[in-house]
């Protein structure tokens, strides 16, 4: 039976597609041999020696600790795309707040309650300090087309804005998803320069910390508004505080705030509600579960940020698992093990990423627990593990 720890509430509707009679849930677990979680801090947890994979119901993994984990072969997952919808409604709706100042608005409206039957007439003559523009014909800069990019940058042109996006590391999947209307920018630089409107939507990482910064912000033009529903860490404060000053950005929308910029009049934040719906839960929710329900079962790897992607359908009852540096010659010891010791391979798949590689092998007799111990005494192997299939 395979033993589930929740570290966070996870949605009933993904917890219940494990079944109970191979599965163990709890919030506290000996042995684990999974963890699920959205926005617990795990790098100061020690990770136990059971550990095959951790499921993040979300996209960000800034709370993993990645290294730590691949170390000792243990898959981390993450669910791309499943919050995509909740994430581009409420960037969608910041395009409108700022621009035409609906929150500043709201907030003076509801200082007059004690202004009695003037307050028609005070509405009245204080409107126009609350006018803004239209989205309507204006230029969207969007950085990053993942699946929350793409569906920014899709519907924002449906409203009427002229979109155009930049990555350079763009998916099949994303380019086949992108409106044909949607513009290539030639350079993040040319992006950056000719938008009215700019919305970032890249992970966080050493390489995009601080992306958008004083140079950056002296490529722009004057009054530009700047949503960031990605990362706080993508925007340099101390270069937004000084652009927000001299008029470059005119409003700033963040689903990150941070306290130096809660007294900045022209930020306005918002505390991380881009995937707080229910439905964003769920999807969440069922796209981890089932993923590591894939992996534990059957050990393929779909959405991993630190395994190369593998998907094998079984084709005999024994299937092991390898996890290895990728350096060359390792397939042909871990074959040449196999048949010195009388095992038949079937079946076989063998993917890398980076510094890591990883192998399905399916064979048709018995795996003696001496032959995974052989194999992983060979140097640069990480983990083995052998599944015994339904």
């Amino acid at each position: 039976m395979y033993k589930i720890q929740t570290l966070n509430k996870i949605s009933p509707v993904g917890l219940d597609l494990f079944p109970r009679d191979e599965y163990e849930i709890a919030s506290e677990i000996p042995n684990p041999d999974a963890l699920l979680l959205r926005s617990f801090k795990m790098h100061d947890v020690e990770l136990p020696k059971s550990l095959k994979a951790v499921g993040r119901a979300g996209a960000g993994v800034n709370n993993i600790p990645i290294d730590r984990c691949t170390e000792n072969g243990i898959v981390v997952f993450n669910t791309p795309g499943a919050n995509a919808n909740s994430v581009k409604e409420l960037v969608l709706m910041s395009l409108f707040i700022s621009s035409r100042r609906i929150y500043d608005g709201i907030s003076w409206a509801k200082g007059l309650d004690e202004k009695g039957a003037e307050v028609p007439k005070l509405v009245e003559k204080g409107k126009s300090q609350f006018s803004g523009p239209e989205i309507r014909g204006k230029k969207l800069g969007v950085i990053g087309l993942g699946a929350i990019g793409v569906m920014v940058a899709n519907d924002a042109e449906s409203l009427g804005m002229k979109v155009f996006g930049f990555d350079p590391f763009i998916s099949v999947e994303s380019a086949w998803g992108l409106s044909r209307s949607v513009r290539k920018a030639v350079s993040l630089d040319t992006l950056i320069s000719e938008s009215d409107y700019l919305t970032v939507h890249v992970p966080l990482d050493d390489k995009t910390r601080g992306l958008i910064n004083r140079e950056k912000f002296a490529l722009m033009k004057k009054n530009v508004r700047l949503l960031n529903f990605s990362r706080g860490g993508l925007v340099n404060n101390e270069d937004l505080k000084a652009a927000l000053a001299e008029g470059t950005i005119s409003v700033y929308v963040t689903d990150f705030p941070d306290e130096d910029l809660l007294s900045e009049p022209n930020v306005i934040p918002v505390p991380h509600l881009g995937a707080s719906t229910p439905e964003a839960e769920e999807n969440c929710a069922v796209m981890a579960v089932n993923q590591v329900r894939d992996y534990l079962e059957y050990g393929n790897i779909r959405n991993s940020v630190n395994f190369p992607e593998c998907n094998m359908a079984p084709s005999a009852k024994n299937r092991i698992l390898v996890a290895n540096k990728n350096v060359p010659a390792m397939v042909g010891q871990i074959t040449t093990i196999l048949a010195e010791s009388g095992i038949n391979i079937v079946d076989m798949l063998n993917r890398s990423r980076g510094d890591l590689a990883h192998n399905i092998i399916d064979c048709e007799n018995g795996v003696p627990e001496d032959v995974l111990a052989k194999i992983s005494s060979i140097e640069g192997v990480i983990m083995t593990r052998l599944i015994e299939m339904k």
